[in-house]
């Protein structure tokens, strides 16, 4: 394809999918739902015809997204609002990750006959929710959050990746290096979210005192600099063996928090961009898929959805908040629901294929599947559960220009 035919697909797409995020507003629908069919449609199995298998350039392009969405989410969350809710999040981002993972994981030893690690890496590449594309939902329906709700979900999203990805990792090393200690899996647990923790906290630092003193001529150069510091946070906190994504999370919301000149402006271009990554990962990722292999998988993917929803999710929100006793069990039950799933999941089913893992292609196939039916199941419910469950009220105003994406607390995994 000619260099000015693959600028005029690209822009097209672009074109295509914000006038999708208008529909999906209309419809009351996640906007990922349309990017991703976006990106099938024109890929190799739609009219568009675009063939393109490249696991690698979809993970590079999913991480970079990734790391653009999380530092914007950081840059958006007021930690005065979102501190009451830690606890809880934290809860949910790790042990609520890591049981929803075990559920899955038992059912799928079941249904595909699969080995425990094969089980425990599947509920693990579906763990990570994006609870952040319901604000879309709710906004686009005028209804808001009450109580502790919003916060808990917004630091969900952003902090329940790096466990994800963990997990993720740690099985794929248990399965191509059968003889490393079990041991080590809990060592890299500490490894990673303590490097990602510290450095966090460092860059973030730095990055306040950089930019508080750096006084450049041209306001744009700003965003430049900001842009070059989520980067770098990630490579170096990854390369020193931490989780880059939790970095990047707490470098945004340190500098989102901070007295730094025009960081509601810096805040604001980064939005933007997180708006553009979110477009080009979901159509990339849609393009990676082959949607005539999606039926070989439906059955499966269906009954590994429906357990997900209404028993590993659920069951997983209820252990891990069971120290908040004087949240209502209506809160709960809706934090259970809004559960539904991402980018993340297809960006970390790359790895096993990356990795050269036996069943890494039907383990790719299951996991887009799933996300693409709990999106349909729960993305097209949830006002009406929030209704039910007499948890959301008529907004104000209305909320929100964020992207409704994986693990930005202004929308991204």
């Amino acid at each position: 394809m000619h260099f000015e035919s693959a600028l005029l697909v690209a822009s097209l797409l672009l074109l295509l999918s914000v006038l999708a995020w208008k529909i999906a507003g209309r419809l009351g629908i996640p906007a990922l739902l349309l990017f991703l069919g976006l990106g099938m449609l024109a890929g190799s199995d739609g009219p568009g015809g675009i063939y393109f298998d490249d696991a690698q350039l979809a993970q590079a392009v999913g991480i970079v997204a990734l790391v653009l969405i999380l530092f914007a989410g950081g840059l958006e969350t007021r930690w005065s609002a979102v501190r009451p809710a830690l606890g809880g999040a934290l809860l949910l981002s790790t042990l609520g990750v890591l049981l929803s993972a075990l559920v899955v994981a038992l059912f799928a030893v079941w249904l595909l006959h699969a080995s425990l690690l094969d089980g425990l890496l599947l509920g693990a590449l579906i763990s990570a929710t994006d609870a952040a594309a319901v604000f879309s939902v709710l906004a686009a329906r005028n209804l808001r959050l009450s109580s502790q709700l919003l916060p808990l979900l917004e630091l969900e999203s952003g902090t329940n990746d790096p466990m994800a990805v963990f997990l993720t990792l740690g099985l794929i090393r248990l399965l191509s290096e059968p003889e490393t200690p079990p041991l080590s899996i809990l060592l890299l647990f500490v490894q990673q979210m303590g490097i990602g923790l510290a450095l966090g906290l460092v860059i973030g630092g730095l990055a306040i005192w950089l930019i508080g003193r750096l006084h450049l001529d041209v306001e744009g150069l700003y965003r430049v600099l900001t842009i070059a510091l989520a980067l770098f946070t990630y490579a170096v906190t990854a390369l020193l063996g931490g989780s880059g994504f939790l970095a990047v999370y707490l470098v945004g919301l340190l500098l989102g928090n901070s007295r730094v000149e025009g960081i509601e402006r810096i805040g604001r271009f980064h939005n933007s961009l997180a708006w553009l990554m979110q477009i080009a990962m979901f159509l990339i990722l849609g393009l990676l898929v082959f949607p005539s292999r999606l039926p070989a998988v439906a059955l499966a993917g269906v009954l590994i959805t429906l357990v997900s929803v209404f028993v590993a999710r659920p069951l997983a929100v209820l252990l891990a908040l069971l120290p908040l006793r004087r949240m209502p069990l209506r809160e709960k039950l809706f934090v259970a629901w809004v559960g539904l799933r991402g980018a993340v999941p297809i960006v970390l089913a790359t790895f096993p294929l990356l990795a050269g893992l036996p069943r890494a292609g039907l383990l790719f196939d299951l996991v887009f599947f799933v996300v693409l039916a709990s999106v349909l199941l729960q993305g097209t419910t949830v006002s009406l559960v929030a209704r039910w469950l007499g948890v959301a009220r008529p907004a104000l105003a209305s909320v929100s220009d964020a992207p409704a994406a994986e693990a930005s607390p202004s929308a991204s995994d």
